[in-house]
């Protein structure tokens, strides 16, 4: 369900193989090793709740999963100031955030929207994401441009080291 690649610690998966991990080759995602999490892992860790207004019907929504970090910690990686996390949907959308924001945004790794697994075809089976409309910042502008760097469909996070 989500690869974890660049700097990390601990690995549980060998690296990169172009004739097996076709969308990772698609996407030219390469990699020596990797920290590979399936649902089951995802889901023993602490859930955490949260409910922001989504732009798609701009109805307040409970998501839950795991702090997006408290998944990273689990690969050895040092965060450190500077540290980018690259993250990556299914369609190729990437973005870019710092492990400061991830902290400070408390993101998760939703797994659930209002009690629900999220459906690949809809907006999971992974969503990084945020409260928004908890933060001063964020809750200022639209809807609509609160979640850029929120992408679902998560399946790849790469931690960039400075």
């Amino acid at each position: 369900m989500l690869t974890i690649t660049g700097a990390i610690g601990a690995s549980n998966r060998g690296p990169f193989d172009p004739a097996l991990d076709q969308m990772m080759h698609k996407q030219k995602i390469s990699f020596d090793k990797a920290y590979a999490f399936d649902l089951a892992r995802l889901s023993a860790l602490t859930a955490v709740h949260v409910k922001p207004t989504l732009e798609y019907d701009l109805k307040r929504h409970v998501l839950s999963g795991p702090l997006l970090l408290d998944v990273i910690a689990l690969t050895g990686a040092k965060l450190r100031d500077g540290t980018k996390l690259l993250l990556r949907a299914v369609d190729g959308y990437a973005v870019i955030i710092s492990a400061e924001d991830a902290r400070n945004y408390r993101f998760i790794v939703a797994t659930h929207l209002d009690g629900q697994p999220l459906p690949l075809g809809g907006l999971g089976p992974l969503w990084a994401i945020f409260d928004a409309d908890r933060f001063p910042d964020m809750a200022s502008k639209p809807v609509n441009e609160r979640f850029g760097v929120c992408p679902w469909a998560l399946y790849h996070i790469e931690v960039q080291a400075t």
